[in-house]
């Protein structure tokens, strides 16, 4: 999956605002369990995967709670620090060795300043993932775990396969034994 893909997946850019995008993207390779972006600190970059799966938790009270999962053609990002310049609160650990792209937040933002076609990208970024925010805090607050679940195998069956058990607990928000009990009843 190129950076012209995950970009345009997005919104679609016209060729010139494109270019200008993926002049600042630069291509890193990074391994299985290094910790991308930490919490309490202001980031400066954001992350696009190309390839590999990555995980965002949150670690009150030293217990890791996973609230996101991200794969190829997703964007990674502390979105408190993207908009408020405030340290974020998330931590994200890759799960995978991973292949990403890396675009410095100021670079990006001063070339929304300037084109038009690339600020409406990153307003059409920042209301995707609100959408993404919104659906998985009704999906917590008013579904089942069975049901959370089933939304889980049905929109991403591959994470299974991809993520410990363990994390997909957390981001389920039951136990390991409680989701092997699930996962019993669906089979």
């Amino acid at each position: 999956m190129s950076i012209t893909a995950i970009i345009q997946k997005t919104y679609v850019l016209p060729d010139s605002a494109l270019h200008k995008v993926e002049r600042l993207a630069e291509h890193m390779l990074l391994p299985k369990g290094h910790l991308l972006l930490r919490a309490d600190k202001i980031e400066h970059q954001m992350y696009f995967i190309e390839k590999g799966i990555v995980r965002a938790y949150a670690n009150p009270d030293d217990t890791d709670i996973t609230f996101w999962f991200g794969k190829e053609q997703d964007i990674i990002i502390s979105m408190k620090s993207y908009v408020d310049g405030a340290a974020g609160y998330e931590h994200i650990e890759l799960l995978e060795d991973c292949s990403l792209y890396r675009i410095h937040t100021s670079s990006l933002q001063q070339l929304f300043e300037t084109d038009i076609h690339i600020s409406n990208w990153g307003r059409k970024f920042a209301e995707q993932e609100l959408i993404k925010t919104e659906e998985r805090l009704i999906s917590r607050q008013f579904k089942t775990a069975k049901e959370r679940y089933q939304e889980l195998l049905h929109n991403h069956p591959d994470l299974l396969q991809r993520v410990q058990l363990g994390h997909i607990a957390s981001y389920l928000g039951i136990t390991q034994v409680s989701l092997s009990r699930i996962r019993a009843e669906i089979k």
